[in-house]
């Protein structure tokens, strides 16, 4: 039986403009995440919070995830590989669709 889908609202700046302050995204726990995935994530350091990030490169059970606006994003470059809780699946609101690959990231 699969995990339920996820329902998160986005806060903050780190993943603009592929996603806003407000966005609300649809996600599936349980799912294997490829780099340029958007995820959601949890740190060793931070357990309580879930943030949204994107996959860099996967090694073992830990990602290396990015913000796609690096200058208001805290992830892996401050707080080290992140576990990977679900694969984020596309935008519901305001504008539903699937989500746009980061292009200029090595």
């Amino acid at each position: 039986m699969r995990a339920p889908l996820l329902r998160v609202l986005v806060r903050g700046p780190s993943m603009a403009p592929t996603l806003s302050d407000g966005d609300v995204v649809l996600a599936r726990p349980g799912r294997a995440a490829t780099p340029g995935d958007v995820v959601l994530v949890r740190w060793d350091a931070r357990p309580d919070q879930l943030s949204v990030k994107r996959v860099h490169r996967v090694r073992a059970d830990l990602a290396h995830v990015l913000g796609d606006f690096p200058d208001g994003s805290t992830d892996s470059r401050t707080l080290g590989p992140a576990r990977v809780h679900a694969v984020v699946l596309c935008r519901l609101w305001p504008r539903p669709g699937r989500l746009p690959a980061r292009q200029d990231r090595p």
